[in-house]
């Protein structure tokens, strides 16, 4: 059976208007609060509207959270995130059920923040936000937009959280400090969020505490489980810092593009001899995340091309 919200207002949700056939399951994405459960309450018809008109079968079913997965005939059936809290079979057995449903003319609303789930199950999406319906159509399509809008956010995040140097190892002789150790983004403010793909930097600030004839400062990236990803110091990039006095303060920036997938990753840094003798070496001394807005396996994010020829 098909339905229709025509101006459909009711808490977070604000002069809302869709429509979708029968026979087909409808994913609902979107932030908490930008009026997803309002809109299943209404199209399950556990709640009437503020202000508009629903139009929809008679028998109407809203599942929340809490509830069993009750996938019996029916016209409408929304389902607020019900698939969440239960295991592997009974989310098995659902998703044939929900096959049957949407094969018998039922019409069905799906809210999930499963993205396997938005993209496997459901025939189109529809993005709120804001209590407005932001976008819809084809589920890898906005889904990838949605989850674009969340790194963008996550990133905006990061930028206003102190990094916190916490060395799982440190050594030295202590003729060097590292006073601070910051990951920059395109923006050159301090973040503990990449966006893969953007230009960043680490920023390494070294106070000398004796003289020092030339040191080699570095850094080393690894991924939360210790693979080495990256590592240069200012030796391998032909770079000479000199002659340090005691009390001086040197400040260098490593810059690169960050073609690193969605993942955890840590920041060693070390000023050291060029024999390799440490004035202060800090392993996994700081912690920083990349966000993108579609997941690829590995470490390096290469953004492959693809094309394909086919023939007879």
């Amino acid at each position: 059976m098909a339905i229709a919200f025509q101006d459909v207002t009711l808490g977070c949700l604000y002069d809302f208007s869709a429509a979708a056939p029968g026979g087909v399951v409808i994913g609902i994405i979107g932030a908490r609060e930008s009026g997803q459960t309002e809109l299943l309450q209404i199209a399950g018809g556990a709640v009437q509207p503020f202000r508009g008109e629903l139009r929809a079968g008679g028998c109407r079913r809203y599942l929340s959270l809490i509830d069993a997965l009750d996938f019996s005939s029916c016209d409408v059936l929304a389902v607020d995130h019900t698939f969440a809290p239960h295991d592997a079979l009974a989310r098995a057995k659902a998703r044939v059920d929900l096959d049957r449903l949407r094969a018998n003319g039922t019409t069905v609303l799906l809210a999930s923040h499963e993205a396997e789930l938005i993209r496997r199950t459901c025939d189109e999406v529809w993005w709120l936000d804001q209590g407005t319906l932001l976008r819809r159509g084809d589920p890898i399509e906005v889904w990838t937009a949605y989850l674009d809008r969340v790194a963008g956010q996550f990133r905006e995040w990061g930028a206003s959280k102190r990094s916190i140097l916490s060395p799982t190892f440190r050594r030295g002789d202590a003729r060097a400090e590292v006073v601070s150790l910051e990951t920059l983004g395109a923006d050159g403010r301090p973040t503990m969020v990449l966006r893969s793909g953007e230009t960043a930097s680490i920023r390494a600030t070294i106070r000398y505490n004796d003289a020092v004839d030339d040191p080699v400062i570095g850094i080393m990236i690894r991924t939360r489980v210790g693979s080495e990803v990256y590592g240069t110091n200012t030796e391998l990039e032909q770079v000479m810092i000199g002659p340090c006095a005691a009390g001086e303060t040197v400040r260098i920036d490593f810059a690169f593009r960050c073609d690193l997938c969605n993942n955890e990753y840590t920041v060693t840094v070390a000023s050291h001899d060029r024999d390799g003798t440490a004035h202060d070496w800090m392993d996994d001394a700081l912690a920083f995340t990349v966000a993108d807005s579609r997941y690829t396996a590995g470490v390096a994010n290469l953004r492959a091309r693809v094309s394909i020829e086919r023939g007879s």
